[in-house]
Formats: structure tokens, C-alpha cells, sequence
């Protein structure tokens, strides 16, 4: 039997069959991250389908990223004591039969429900792939493997609008969740043959507390900001789950200061390293999230595509961080100009991107080509740099919380984004055409003529506007806090090195 990982967290070589398990869990890890994105080119289908409300749809894809933000952290804590080959089986099997739910509702509340059982295998995945090319890759091979597995994230976060868009041009919305179960199933199959069991000897227990009152306290953060344009931001309908939320934010982090094992120990935080990739990290999804849900809705709404149409029109992004990665010159680029200034270009980028969608491509693709690309090639810079901070800030027996940390931000920041910027859109379009109506298409439906139809769409478009730019703004804002925070890490850090001995340094030769 070959030596678990746990014996051997760092071999010299790294483990034989590390590229080819590599490729396994980027599959898996690749089927969870498509259905964060995913849902949103059928936006359509289902307001008309199941008759959801714009609300519901937040719904539809928070619940999903909700449930794995607040389990994550415990899904780590239990791949690291337990084994990370057995999470990621249970991942998988539990992936396939949330998808096999979610592709048979029947009604919104029953899709909600599907995806956040999705949310709990999801959650076990996400963990343990990063957690397992930290164990099985040595020092000098990890940043590219990392890199591969942050590519593949932004691959699945970007191409999922494309394979929805493909899916629903030859069959119904469910297939976009069906599709799921062959991949699950072979997945599976690969797990058990080629991965091998790591886990650290000394894994604490799973912070069941810490996870409950993490996910309430997000839940009813989010919540409240879905609910803020339909009920007023100052009314009891928002500010109570609102309070209800940082009550129970504040009670987790009381918790996990108090407990002797916590799922996350808030220490962490006193890291300058860690702090700085954790902004970038919330900014930058909440960015992305939020603007890739709007994109969708206005390729279809306003500019009038297909979902396939829609779908195949945000590949750029895709294509653009597939370039720049697989080839690695965004790794070669991280390693010239250092992790804080490739985190300040990256995002930059991504700042520049949006703000191109929002101003110039309003009524045309040619401003969103543009801001896709742009967009994918901050990513390709910024992401792989961003993970790797923040793995190196937690010790290598706490891998798996590790990656739930990274997994948390990204997952909360997507679903905060696609709640903040989706408010914001609703509160823009509400301000701008005074009709009663849930979603867009009931708007247009409820339009006496075509001259009313127009202003409607006029109004959508520049609700968009606003909200990409805040995203924008929001991106920016991420990049130059992590750079500047990471730039003062790297300061401290070389301090304590030039002592290998009790009696100062070596002798120069």
C-alpha cells in the first residue's frame, strides 16, 4: 500500500500519479463550480416554466452558494481528520443526487430546496480537491498545480452560462442539472481507483456549532439584501433577518475564539498575508458573481440572444483565462512581478473589464467582447495568486480547512454579489419605470406598446450600467487592498530568515 499523505505530507518528488489525480479532481471540482453559473442562462426558462419571481431566482442560486459557504469550513475541518479520499467520494455522491432533485422540480421551491442539497456535496468537494493538490504536489511543482486548479475555478465559474446555453437549446431547463450525474458517477469511480487517503493524525473535530452559526448569520445577511428593494431597506422585513445575521456573524466569532479546536481559528486574521488574499478574494467574487448574473440576463433581455447565443457570447472570459494559464504565462507573469503586484494587475483588469461591459457595451457586444477579455486575463493573473496566499498563510496540517477558507470567500462573495448588485439593478429599474411587476419579462408583458417595451429595456440596460460599475468599483477596490497588505507581508516576512543557526549567519565562502 503506497504511504498515505499523512505520513508524508511532502516528498521530495510529489506523489507518482500526482498529474493524473489532478486531472481527476479538477473534473469533480469542475461539475460543482459549473453549477454556480449555470443557472443563470436559464433565468428565462424558469420565470417562465415555473413561474419564479426575480426573487425566487436569487434564491435558486444563493441557496446553492450559501450552503456550501457556511459548510465548507466544516467539510474541511472533516477531510482533514477523517480522510480527504472520503469526503470527495461523499461529495460526489451526494453532488449526484442533489442534481437528480433539482432536475425533476417541479416548482421554485422545490429547485431552491434540490440546490441547497447540491450545496452540501458541493461543499465537500470544494474542499478537498485544493486540499489534496496541497498534499500531493511538492514545493516546487504546487504554485503550477495550483494554478491548474485555479483556472479550472475560473473555468467553471465562466463556461457555465456556455454549457446552459447548450443544454437548453436541444432540451429543457432540467437538463442543465441532469447532465451532472454521468460526470458524478465516473467521478466517483476515478476517486476510489486513483486517489490516494490523506489526512492529518492530528484533525480536530468538525466545528458543528461554528457551522450553524455561520450559515444563519450569512443566510439572513443575504437575505436581508435580497429583500431590501421589494420591502424598503428600513423596514422590519429587512432589518430584522438582517440583525438576526450579524448577531449570529458576531456569535461565530466569539465561538471560534473560545473553543479550543475551532473550524476557523481567528488568529488567522492577524496574518497580513492572509488578510490581504481573504479582501481580494470576497472583493473579486463579488465582483464577478454578481456581474455574470447580470451579464446573462442582459444578452437575453435587452440585446435579444438565445440562451445558446447568450452562452457562447461570455466563452471569451473562458477562452481568455484558459490561454493565459495552460500556457503558463500567468504563472510566469506571477513569478516576475511578485505576488502583490500580479494580485494589483490582475484586478485591475477585472475593474477594467467591468466597467467596459457597464459603459460601452449597453446596447452592443462589442464593449462586452472587449470587458471578456479583459476580464479573463486579470483573472488569469490574480486567482492562482490569491489561493496560493492564501494556503501558505495556514499550515500544512490544516490544508483542508485551508481550502474551506478560500472556498468560504469565493462562495460567500459570489452569492453577496449576486444579491448586492442584484438589488441594486432592481432598485435602478424600479426607480426608472414605475410598473408593478416581479421580473423583466413581466414588465415587457405588461407594456401597452412597443414605444413602452422600449423604455423598459432602456431602463434595465441602465440599471445593468449602475451595477457593473459598483461591481467594478468593488473589484478595485479588492485588488489594491490585498496588493497593498500582501506588499507589507512580504516586508516582515524575510526578518527571521537569515538566522539557519544558533550562532547568526553562515560564513560567506
Amino acid at each position: 500500500m503506497t504511504a498515505t499523505t499523512a505520513e508524508n505530507p511532502t516528498t521530495p518528488t510529489g506523489h507518482p500519479q500526482r498529474w493524473l489525480i489532478l486531472g481527476v479532481i479538477c473534473v469533480a471540482q469542475l461539475t460543482v463550480l459549473l453549477d454556480n453559473t449555470v443557472l443563470n442562462v436559464a433565468i428565462p426558462s424558469l420565470t417562465t416554466s415555473l413561474g419564479a419571481s426575480t426573487a425566487d431566482i436569487q434564491w435558486m442560486i444563493n441557496a446553492y452558494s450559501l450552503v456550501q459557504s457556511g459548510l465548507l469550513l466544516t467539510a474541511g475541518s472533516a477531510s482533514d481528520r477523517y480522510g480527504r479520499k472520503k469526503m470527495l467520494a461523499a461529495g460526489l455522491a451526494l453532488f449526484g443526487i442533489g442534481s437528480l432533485a433539482a432536475g425533476c422540480a417541479q416548482n421554485a421551491g422545490q429547485l431552491i430546496a434540490a440546490r441547497a442539497g447540491m450545496g452540501v456535496g458541493g461543499a465537500l468537494l470544494m474542499t478537498t480537491t485544493l486540499a489534496v493538490v496541497v498534499q500531493i504536489f511538492d514545493d516546487e511543482a504546487r504554485v503550477k498545480a495550483i494554478g491548474i486548479w485555479a483556472t479550472v475555478n475560473s473555468l467553471g465559474f465562466a463556461a457555465g452560462p456556455l454549457i446552459g446555453g447548450v443544454m437548453l437549446d436541444h432540451f429543457w431547463w432540467g437538463a442543465i442539472f441532469l447532465v451532472n450525474i454521468p460526470v458524478a458517477v465516473l467521478g466517483l469511480i476515478a476517486v476510489v481507483t486513483l486517489v490516494p487517503e490523506s489526512k492529518s493524525p492530528h484533525g480536530d473535530r468538525p466545528d458543528l456549532l461554528g457551522a450553524l452559526l455561520s450559515t444563519i448569520g450569512m443566510t439572513g445577511v443575504v437575505y436581508a439584501i435580497i429583500s431590501g428593494p421589494g420591502h424598503g431597506w428600513l423596514s422590519g422585513h429587512v432589518l430584522v433577518p438582517a440583525a438576526v445575521g450579524a448577531v449570529f456573524l458576531a456569535a461565530f466569532a466569539r465561538w471560534e475564539l473560545a473553543i479550543e479546536h475551532p473550524m476557523l481559528d481567528m488568529h488567522f486574521f492577524r496574518n497580513q498575508k492572509f488578510i490581504g488574499a481573504v479582501a481580494g478574494s470576497i472583493l473579486v467574487a463579488f465582483g464577478m458573481g454578481g456581474s455574470l448574473f447580470l451579464l446573462t440576463q442582459h444578452l437575453q433581455f435587452v440585446l435579444g440572444y438565445g440562451p445558446l447565443e447568450a452562452g457562447l457570447r461570455t466563452a471569451p472570459l473562458a477562452l481568455s483565462v484558459v490561454a493565459l494559464n495552460m500556457t503558463g504565462v500567468g504563472a510566469k507573469l506571477v513569478v516576475s512581478v511578485g505576488t502583490p503586484r500580479a494580485i494589483a494587475i490582475g484586478m485591475t483588469a477585472n475593474a477594467a473589464g467591468l466597467a467596459s461591459i457597464a459603459l460601452l457595451g449597453a446596447h452592443s457586444y462589442g464593449g462586452t467582447l472587449l470587458g471578456l477579455v479583459v476580464m479573463g486575463a486579470g483573472i488569469a493573473l490574480s486567482m492562482p495568486a490569491m489561493a496560493n496566499a492564501i494556503m501558505s498563510a495556514i499550515p500544512p496540517e490544516k490544508a483542508g480547512v485551508g481550502a474551506g477558507v478560500n472556498g468560504t470567500l469565493g462562495e460567500f462573495g459570489n452569492g453577496l454579489g449576486v444579491a448586492v448588485l442584484g438589488a441594486v439593478l432592481n432598485s435602478r429599474f424600479a426607480a426608472l419605470v414605475p410598473v408593478a411587476a416581479a421580473s423583466l419579462p413581466a414588465a415587457l408583458a405588461a407594456a401597452g406598446d412597443d414605444a413602452e417595451r422600449g423604455r423598459i429595456a432602456d431602463a434595465f440596460a441602465s440599471g445593468l450600467e449602475t451595477s457593473q460599475l459598483v461591481g467594478a468599483v468593488a473589484v478595485l477596490a479588492g485588488g489594491l487592498l490585498a496588493a497593498v497588505l500582501l506588499h507589507r507581508a512580504e516586508r516582515s516576512e524575510p526578518a527571521p530568515q537569515p538566522a539557519p543557526g544558533p550562532a547568526g549567519p553562515p560564513p560567506a565562502t
